[in-house]
């Protein structure tokens, strides 16, 4: 660790080093003379005065990278691309001076922003659909276990601790579908010159519009890609970061609600997170069992919601064809969302694949609100025995009135059962009601809506990436 000079905590202590590799120096570099490679091969095919061992030379030297020599010559020119096309040269003294023949910066840089960006949402689809597994086993083992529902955070009626985890599911599957199409949407800058017109290229091909429009196809085949942008000034839109960014969010936003939801009932002591054995809750009180990892996804989903404005701001601020306020913005905005997203899916994989339930605690409380959820089936069974409907509704109303100050007054019991037992006007039992009083009862489809579900959407994502699944995540603080 450096402990002289500031380190990102996505660096040290979030992000995967999978995903820190996409976003380095090394990667971003080596794709920048992969793209310098493409372009002397596609102009070597296309009649440019470039040789095959030009090409070569490029070929073999993509990795052989000095950033000391690409470092001081920033300095000097203060311009990174032709500081780097100089290092190059250095290593490929025979092909050095076709190295970026035609082209502008952001043939190197925006046409690598995009290869990267689409580096960075396989590696988070990879991750969403494990998290998705995870959740579709914990699902089916709980489909039947029946829970309390809420709206405004107070019971409602029942649901099944496997249908709410449908809900956290369904919110991801989205989230995958929106991933699926801004991936297939990616389309390279390709070269389209200083201001978006190729004027560079159709000079250097003596205007065969041809050979122009065939060099942009022969260098999105090599970085395999199916198509380039139609249109742009010397920049893609920076609407793409936007809308990549906008992907990474819902799902940021899809964890946050399962992580809050998990940090409810952690509360409730109906279900946990992951506590290790010599994890220590708190400093202060022994006793405590943080749920820290469900708090972590919490936070870094906010900054992945918030950084999305960055992106936002930058689209709409471009002037005409090309401006370079984005450039300081996006490099760290994109990449931080990206590495925001990677630590907040490690973090659900391993959540989602240890979460803890305590169905007794479950059953406990389900049953202290069942007699109040269960009052107009245990009215509708007296009308059935000759009761007037109207006072009937009147006088459960009123006994649900008593009970309920019982427990908030008086911190007692929900005796709401043995008051209506022992009221003549209902002609039933304590033990009739009590075979009312069966929670399985009032949990509606929710077991069949989880297997519907998980049949026809859950299913057959899994199916078609069964290459990728069983991943796991450790995390380490």
């Amino acid at each position: 660790m450096n402990t002289s000079s500031y380190e990102s905590p996505f660096c040290t202590r979030y992000a995967s080093k999978e995903m820190q590799y996409i976003f380095s120096a090394d990667k971003k570099f080596s794709t920048w003379r992969k793209l310098w490679v493409a372009l002397a091969r596609a102009e070597h095919n296309l009649g440019l005065p470039v040789t095959s061992e030009q090409v070569k030379e490029l070929e073999a030297n993509v990795d052989n990278i000095d950033y000391t020599v690409a470092a001081e010559r920033e300095k000097i020119v203060r311009h990174d691309v032709m500081a780097h096309v100089f290092t190059y040269g250095q290593v490929c003294p025979n092909a050095a001076g076709i190295i970026h023949l035609g082209a502008t910066s952001c043939y190197v840089g925006d046409n690598t922003d995009v290869i990267i960006m689409r580096d960075g949402l396989r590696l988070i689809r990879r991750k969403l659909i494990n998290v998705l597994a995870n959740l579709k086993n914990f699902a089916l083992t709980y489909a039947e276990l029946p829970c309390l529902a809420y709206t405004h955070l107070q019971p409602a009626q029942l649901t099944t601790v496997g249908k709410r985890a449908s809900l956290w599911m369904n919110e991801l599957y989205s989230d995958f579908e929106e991933l699926e199409f801004r991936i297939n949407s990616l389309a390279l800058l390709g070269s389209k010159g200083t201001t978006g017109t190729q004027a560079s290229f159709m000079e250097l091909f003596e205007n065969d519009d041809e050979k122009v429009t065939e060099l942009e196809r022969q260098i999105a085949a090599e970085m395999d890609f199916l198509k380039v942008v139609p249109v742009s000034g010397q920049t893609y839109s920076r609407k793409v970061d936007y809308n990549v960014l906008s992907a990474l969010s819902g799902i940021a936003q899809s964890a946050m609600k399962f992580a809050n939801d998990l940090r409810i009932l952690q509360n409730f002591k109906e279900m946990e997170e992951p506590f290790e054995t010599h994890q220590i809750g708190s400093s202060a009180m022994p006793y405590k069992r943080n749920p820290m990892r469900s708090e972590r996804i919490c936070a870094l989903s906010r900054y992945v919601c918030v950084d999305v404005l960055n992106a936002a701001f930058t689209a709409g601020t471009q002037w005409f064809e090309r401006t370079l306020d984005d450039s300081a913005n996006k490099r760290i905005a994109v990449a931080e969302g990206f590495l925001g997203v990677d630590a907040i899916l490690n973090i659900m994989l391993n959540v989602t694949a240890g979460l803890v339930v305590y169905p007794k605690v479950i059953r406990k409380r389900v049953m202290a609100e069942l007699p109040f959820m269960a009052s107009e089936n245990i009215m509708m069974d007296a009308v059935k025995r000759g009761g007037d409907r109207q006072a009937l509704h009147e006088r459960i109303r009123e006994h649900a009135m008593a009970a309920g100050k019982r427990v908030k007054e008086e911190g007692l019991d929900n005796d709401l059962i043995e008051r209506i037992a022992s009221d003549p006007m209902f002609g039933i039992s304590a033990d009739e009601i009590g075979e009312i009083l069966v929670p399985e009862k009032y949990t509606g489809r929710s077991a069949q809506q989880v297997r519907e579900y998980i049949n026809e959407y859950i299913n057959p994502l899994l199916d078609a990436n069964k290459d990728i699944l069983g991943e796991t995540a450790q995390i380490n603080v």
